[in-house]
């Protein structure tokens, strides 16, 4: 399955960011907070100041697995008047202007499957969509999700959870693509010795199996944390409510909103790059 991915967005990402000895930024937003078009903007601004990527949410009614902060986003792009097609419509617009980016999006199965997995998947791949993360299907009944990934070139992305076996390890090597959404045990501190081995083991039992390449996915908001991650191994990092805070805090005023954002994201991205040992 990655060989077939071999020359997607993600792999001509990851090649360059090594040879330019730096690991991936990716900031999360929910598409359609606080509005449509200051939602445009928002996108623009991450992907001006430096983001690598974009991991996307559209907003869903129940969004299960989502702390506060990502919650109150969705309120206020509802509130906004964002729906499935206007989120689309968002990605389609970024895809015309940015051709290269990577673009995923980190979903809930309820929506997926509303009107059908494969329409889905299909409007994803007419979007511009690069890969789609289905948060809340385990991996034993994936099997609709990946035959329509198939169909739509769509990459398919599995979350690596702390407690992961290593026949989950050997199932994310052989149907994943794109990138593996590493979740690390919570309590993460800079110094925390024992947080290091587990990252560092854990990438390199994903890169043994032959699984696409890990990005932490939970619990990144400040540089330290990055820097921590990508000189453990990880080859980016995601970070989501941090820059959705910014978003809240300064809803009021979108060119404070855009300012605070460029400058997180472009602090962020600085933390990424790094000089490996001789």
């Amino acid at each position: 399955m990655t060989q077939q991915h071999s020359t997607g967005r993600y792999a001509k990402l990851f090649t360059r960011l090594e040879a330019n000895q730096e690991g991936a930024f990716v900031p999360f937003v929910v598409l359609g907070d606080p509005g449509f078009e200051a939602s445009y903007n928002i996108l623009v601004t991450l992907i001006e100041n430096g983001a690598d990527a974009l991991e996307l949410g559209i907003p869903f009614s129940d969004p299960l697995a989502d702390g506060p902060e990502i919650q109150t986003a969705v309120l206020r792009a509802f509130a906004g008047g964002i729906n499935v097609e206007k989120s689309f419509e968002l990605i389609r617009r970024i895809r015309q202007n940015y051709p290269n980016i990577p673009i995923g999006l980190l979903m809930y199965s309820n929506l997926v499957q509303k009107n059908g997995i494969d329409h889905f998947y299909r409007r994803a791949e007419a979007a511009g969509v690069d890969s789609v993360l289905v948060a809340d299907a385990p991996l034993r009944e994936y099997a609709e999700f990946m035959k329509a990934a198939e169909a739509h070139n769509i990459d398919p992305i599995f979350i690596c959870p702390p407690n992961a076996t290593p026949e989950m390890l050997e199932k994310i090597a052989e149907l994943g693509a794109g990138y593996t959404y590493l979740v690390t045990r919570a309590g993460v501190t800079g110094v925390d010795q024992a947080l290091t081995t587990d990252v560092a083991v854990r990438v390199n039992e994903l890169t043994k199996v032959g699984a696409p390449p890990a990005i932490q996915g939970f619990g990144i908001s400040t540089p330290e944390q990055a820097a921590f991650y990508i000189q453990s191994g990880v080859k980016g990092v995601i970070s989501g409510s941090a820059i959705v805070r910014i978003i809240r805090e300064n809803l009021t005023d979108e060119a404070v909103r855009i300012s605070k954002l460029g400058e997180f994201v472009r602090t962020m991205k600085a933390a990424t790059k790094f000089k490996q040992s001789a």
